[in-house]
């Protein structure tokens, strides 16, 4: 039995997944026309399960599943049921008094101990209980609950929440981050203070009294926001908010005010803005002066962070987590900067009614994807794309080339750029298509559309692959294709190859997973949560939840990455180029197969176990027992067999050409048999030859020597033919020789004339005196010692004296010294040794 079934047959009536005491019908929660103001009304007080807006009900902590039913927490174990075979299906119900109101909004903490949960206008923070809480016999467990700003989230006059989510930066994981429709992001530390936030952020300003602002509403209500990435820049200190409308906002720089921040981050963004000052100061453009003082702000914050960081943090070094606060060097608050220009302008779809932005997700990819760590290296910085989800379906696959500044409120406003996305591509769902057929177009089924929120998930293992759950099912978005394709583009270095490169359009693979809307009804159960585990003990798989409480899941595959393997287009570089054989010279043997490696047809190269159709998840009710057969159900029937019959095709054409492959393959195979038969024959040749050349050697080696003599003889005999006596150079030079020896070595044994015998006896003559003579050093040098000794007692005014007198006898004998030279050079006596020093003669 395969995964998916094993996490289908024990998820299947588990009681986690029973609707809420007191909730109504599986009708109320479907969305349709007639539920379809249910959907569009935010009241909280109502006892619908179906308020507008952001919903995410469910998550993962470790091997636990957390499930939002209303007002009520629950959680299980997956791992015990996993190991029992689907037998144990219990849960506990986390007792938490302060909430009481129906849950929208969960997120777990990134320490994962506490849980932010949120209703349409209230927000509370749980305390989740430690492991081994599913062997405790109750079925409930108390748990700490607070609830989080009353003053500004309590009442139904409150602002709707927007979005939650933890600060990945925040100290101890207790930072948690509140952003409501007004645009007010509001950060709450849960350790210090869960009633007033530590700061606000405003992406919506004020409206002034008394003037008018030609601004749509949609324009001035925030539906979703997003933290930036990055390692050397402002990513991480960038947040990014998207309007109702679809514009986007970005306030930078930002940190909570209790924050653990990478000491390398710290260093990175030193050196980052360090570049830019002296970029702009080589630059002196007339810009310059605007731009030098933004970067004098960007260095008295990052000289504020770098102050914090303890002793001993030196760049580079291991990197690690550090207690920071907000510089408060600068007293300006951040700009909000935007909105964003999209550049091209996205189109709108075909079939596209008045839809609103839901949802807005930052993505980073490490520019990795062919195994080069050259190319890694060169190209640190890292992929940035920015989905944004409309409600008809539509999704903006957006590159953020321009990364954002900090930037801050000033008096003087200067001209300021707008920041601007790079539009790579428009996804479209297909959602309108699939309520309204082409040959069925019906206006009023639209409608349907201002009921959906599309959300987008990341998975947790691979970073290129986003899930996107909406009212009418759930998509995959695989954006492996686009990252590999924009890799391509920055290792090309001739602009033209590079202009070329990005022309060849790579689109993102768009995947639908589940459907959940029915044809026959015209109606929908909305997905209200999606989890993929991210844990060893549990499958990798994804787990679907609708607003019906029906859990579907689906097995995944881990992909292995090859960085051996080329993508598709990428030239082979580096080629070994053979050198040219003469004509005379047999042909070199020749593949019959193609020099670039087979690729497998696309059909059975799927990289994950996702159904090819997506799956249709209906409630029970739409089940009947005699199959109603309209128009639209045969047209849908229609559509999945052409579906079917597609994939059918294209398996057979698959094997046609992977059998094709597989007989070239075999013949191949014998080809290079029969060449490998008749290369070793010939090696076999080879080695015979060889040894009876190494025979031959031998034999050679044994004559040579008996050659050798002979020729020797034959040498000397013909020197004495040639000159039988010695000349008259050759005897004196021999004469000479003989000479030279009886002088070295002597006439005979006891010539004491020799220079052998005369340097004996120097020998002798040495060590006889070298005792007497070391005897009389150390004797001269005790005197000298003393002499010194006794001169150094003297005092002042008699070695005054001392020297006075001294220096009278010096001159006395250069005097005589010189009298004595002039008279030996009338003499004419040229041996006369230089006089001794006074110092010498003295010792």
């Amino acid at each position: 039995m395969s995964n998916d079934d094993d996490w289908a047959s024990i998820l299947r009536g588990h009681p986690i997944f029973t609707p809420p005491r007191g909730a109504n019908n599986e009708q109320s929660l479907e969305l349709s026309l007639s539920s379809l103001p249910n959907f569009s009304r935010a009241d909280d007080d109502s006892d619908g399960f179906t308020p507008p807006g952001r919903q995410k009900v469910m998550c993962m902590k470790d091997a636990d599943l957390i499930l939002a039913s209303g007002s009520e927490i629950r959680m299980t174990s997956l791992s015990d049921a996993k190991l029992s075979g689907g037998s144990q299906k219990t849960y506990k119900v986390l007792h938490t008094p302060n909430v009481e109101f129906d849950i929208r909004q969960i997120a777990l903490s990134p320490n994962g101990k506490l849980l932010a949960v949120a209703g349409v206008f209230q927000v509370a923070v749980v305390v989740l209980p430690r492991s081994g809480f599913s062997k405790l016999v109750t079925s409930r467990v108390d748990c700490k609950s607070v609830q989080i700003g009353q003053y500004y989230h309590a009442s139904s006059s409150s602002p709707p929440i927007a979005k939650i989510e933890w600060h990945p930066w925040g100290e101890a994981g207790s930072t948690l981050l509140v952003m409501t429709s007004d645009g007010k992001m509001r950060e709450y530390d849960i350790s210090v203070d869960p009633e007033e936030p530590q700061q606000t952020l405003s992406f919506v300003p004020e409206r002034k009294r008394g003037a008018f602002v030609a601004h749509d509403d949609a324009e001035r209500e925030v539906v979703s926001f997003a933290l930036g990435k990055g390692t050397a820049d402002w990513g991480p200190l960038t947040m990014y908010a998207l309007m109702k409308s679809g514009d986007v906002y970005a306030i930078c720089p930002y940190m909570p005010q209790n924050a653990t921040i990478p000491s390398a981050y710290a260093h990175s963004l030193e050196c980052y803005v360090a570049a830019k000052q002296e970029f702009i100061s080589e630059e002196g453009s007339s810009n310059s002066e605007s731009f030098s003082t933004l970067y004098d702000y960007q260095r008295k914050y990052v000289n504020g962070l770098m102050k914090q960081l303890p002793p001993g943090t030196a760049f580079p070094s291991t990197s690690r987590s550090v207690p920071m606060h907000p510089p408060k060097t600068l007293k300006n608050d951040p700009l909000r900067q935007g909105p964003f220009l999209f550049q091209p302008s996205p189109p709108e779809l075909d079939d596209s009614i008045n839809s609103f932005a839901t949802d807005v997700v930052y993505v980073a990819f490490e520019n990795n994807f062919d195994g080069d760590e050259e190319i890694v290296e060169e190209n640190s910085e890292r992929l940035n794309v920015v989905l944004i989800a409309f409600q008809d379906g539509r999704v903006d696959v957006c590159l953020d080339l321009e990364k954002v500044e900090a930037k801050w409120e000033s008096k003087h406003r200067h001209q300021i750029d707008l920041p601007m996305f790079a539009v790579y591509e428009v996804i479209d769902l297909g959602i309108a298509s699939l309520l309204s057929p082409e040959h069925n177009k019906d206006a009023n089924i639209f409608d349907l559309l201002h009921g959906n929120h599309p959300v987008f998930s990341l998975d947790p293992i691979h970073d290129d692959t986003v899930y996107i759950h909406h009212a009418f099912g759930v998509h995959m978005l695989d954006l492996r294709p686009v990252l590999q394709h924009l890799t391509m583009s920055l290792k090309e270095e001739d602009e033209d190859a590079l202009v070329t490169t990005l022309e060849n359009h790579h689109p993102t693979s768009v995947q639908p997973i589940l459907s959940t809307y029915s044809v026959e009804r015209k109606s929908s159960n909305p997905i209200v949560a999606i989890t993929v585990p991210n844990d060893v003990y549990l499958t990798y798989s994804i787990f679907i939840l609708t607003s019906t409480m029906r859990i579907v899941s689906f097995a995944l595959n881990l992909r292995t990455d090859h960085p051996d393997a080329l993508p598709d287009g990428e030239p082979h570089r580096h080629r070994t180029q053979l050198p040219s054989l003469p004509d005379d010279q047999p042909v070199p043997f020749a593949s019959m197969l193609s020099s670039k490696p087979f690729v497998i047809p696309g059909i059975l190269s799927k990289p994950s176990t996702l159904p090819k159709v997506p799956r249709l998840s209906l409630p029970a009710s739409s089940f009947k027992t005699e199959l109603e057969v309209t128009p639209d159900t045969l047209r849908y029937l229609g559509s999945v067999m052409e579906q079917f019959t597609t994939d059918i095709r294209d398996v057979q054409l698959a094997q046609v050409a992977i059998v094709a492959r597989m007989d070239m393959q075999r013949k191949e195979f014998e080809r290079q048999q029969n060449h490998c038969r008749v290369m070793l024959a010939k090696i076999e040749d080879v080695k015979a030859r060889r040894a009876n050349l190494q025979d031959k050697l031998k034999s050679f080696q044994s004559t040579q020597g008996p050659l050798l003599a002979r020729m020797d003889r034959i040498l000397q005999t013909l020197i004495n033919d040639a000159s039988p006596e010695l000349n008259e150079h050759e005897t004196k030079w021999f004469e000479e020789l003989r000479r030279m020896k009886n002088q070295i070595l002597g006439a005979g044994r006891y010539d004491t004339s020799s220079l052998v015998s005369r340097v004996q006896q120097l020998h002798k003559e040495f060590d006889r005196l070298l005792p007497n003579l070391t005897e009389l050093v150390k004797k001269e040098a005790d005197q000298k010692a003393k002499s010194q000794a006794a001169g150094s007692s003297f005092g002042f005014s008699q070695s005054f004296a001392y020297g006075k007198r001294s220096e009278a006898e010096r001159v006395k004998l250069d005097d005589t010294i010189s009298k004595i030279e002039k008279l030996a050079k009338k003499l004419e006596i040229t041996s006369l040794g230089k006089p001794p020093r006074l110092g010498d003669e003295q010792s």
